[in-house]
C-alpha cells in the first residue's frame, strides 16, 4: 500500500514536469535586433515587442508575424510614354522601410499597420509608383525627361510617401535608375548627336584656316610693306651716291657732259665685272680692241641720248 502510494505521488508530480518541459520552448522565445514581433492572444493584437528574450502564455498566446525594421530596396521596371509619343522603359529603385512611429497607441504604430492594414504592401507600392510616373512623364519631352529625372522621382517620392505612410511604410527615396529608349529612335538620336559633333567640327576647321589665310595674308602684306620699303631705300642710297659722285667728279673740273659719260662708263664696267663675277655663263666676249669697247660705249651713250630726246 505504502509503494503504491509513493509511485502514484511521483506519478502526480512527474505529469506536470513533463507538460512544463513541453510548453517552456513555446513560451520563450528571442527577438532579433532590428525587428519587432507581433503577439496576437486567442486571434487578436495584444502587444508589440521589441529586440531581446521575451516570454508568452503557450497555446494561448501566438507570434503572429515578425516585422523587419531594416530598410528594404524594390526595383521593377514600366513602360511610360512622353509628351512627344516616344515610349520609352524606365527602370525604378524603391527604399523603404516600415515605420517607426509608434503613434498613440499600439494600434496606432507603424508596425501594426504594415501588418494588419494590407495585404500586399510591396506590390501596392509600386503600383502607386507606376501610377505616379505615368501621369508626371506625358508632360515632359524626352529631352526634358532625360535632364529633369532627379526631380521627377522626388516628385513621385512625396506623392507616393503620403499614401504609404497610412499603411505603416516610409517610402525613403525613389530612383529611376536607367531610361530605355526603343532602337530606333536610340539611333535617330546617335546620328542626331554625330551630325551635330561633324557641323561642329567643321565650323572649327573653316575657323582654323580663316585665321590661317588671314596670317598669312597680314604677313605677306607687312613682308611686301617691308620689301617696298627696302627698295625705296636701296634707290634712295644709289641716287644719293650717284649725286655724290658726280659732285666729286665736277669739282676736278670736268664738265657736266664729260661726269655724266664717265659715271655710265664705269657703271658699265662694274655691271660686266659683276656680270663675269656672278653670271651663268663661264665665258663672256668682249672687243679685242679698246677702241671698239669705246665704240661700244659710245653706242650705249648715243642709245641713251635718243631714249631722252623721245621722251622731250
Amino acid at each position: 500500500m505504502l509503494f503504491s502510494g509513493i509511485i502514484a505521488a511521483l506519478t502526480s508530480l512527474l505529469f506536470p514536469i513533463i507538460i512544463l518541459l513541453l510548453l517552456l520552448p513555446n513560451a520563450c522565445y528571442v527577438v532579433e535586433q532590428q525587428h519587432a514581433v507581433i503577439i496576437e492572444r486567442l486571434g487578436k493584437f495584444n502587444r508589440i515587442v521589441s529586440a531581446g528574450f521575451h516570454m508568452k502564455v503557450p497555446v494561448i498566446d501566438r507570434k503572429a508575424a515578425t516585422v523587419s525594421l531594416r530598410t528594404m530596396k524594390n526595383g521593377f521596371g514600366i513602360d511610360v510614354k512622353t509628351q512627344d509619343n516616344v515610349t520609352i522603359g524606365l527602370e525604378v529603385s524603391a527604399q523603404y522601410h516600415v515605420s517607426y512611429d509608434m503613434g498613440a497607441g499600439p494600434a496606432d504604430s507603424g508596425i501594426y499597420k504594415s501588418y494588419y492594414m494590407l495585404q500586399e504592401p510591396v506590390d501596392q507600392m509600386r503600383d502607386f509608383i507606376t501610377d505616379a510616373l505615368r501621369s508626371s512623364i506625358p508632360v515632359y519631352t524626352l529631352d526634358e525627361v532625360f535632364a529633369k529625372k532627379d526631380d521627377i522621382a522626388k516628385d513621385v517620392n512625396a506623392t507616393v510617401s503620403e499614401q504609404m505612410a497610412a499603411y505603416g511604410f516610409t517610402l525613403v527615396s525613389t530612383l529611376i535608375t536607367k531610361i530605355a529608349l526603343p532602337t530606333e529612335v536610340e539611333n535617330s538620336m546617335n546620328d542626331i548627336n554625330a551630325a551635330q559633333r561633324k557641323r561642329a567640327a567643321a565650323q572649327e576647321l573653316a575657323e582654323a584656316d580663316r585665321i590661317k589665310r588671314v596670317t598669312e595674308a597680314t604677313a605677306e602684306a607687312e613682308a611686301m610693306e617691308k620689301a617696298g620699303e627696302g627698295i625705296a631705300n636701296q634707290r634712295k642710297a644709289i641716287a644719293l651716291g650717284i649725286k655724290d659722285s658726280l659732285e666729286i667728279i665736277q669739282e676736278t673740273g670736268v664738265g657736266n657732259d664729260e661726269a655724266n659719260q664717265l659715271f655710265m662708263f664705269t657703271q658699265w664696267s662694274e655691271m660686266m665685272t659683276e656680270f663675269a663675277r656672278t653670271g651663268k655663263t663661264s665665258t663672256v666676249v668682249l672687243p679685242s680692241d679698246f677702241s671698239q669697247s669705246a665704240s661700244m660705249f659710245e653706242q650705249m651713250l648715243a642709245a641713251g641720248k635718243v631714249q631722252n630726246h623721245s621722251k622731250e
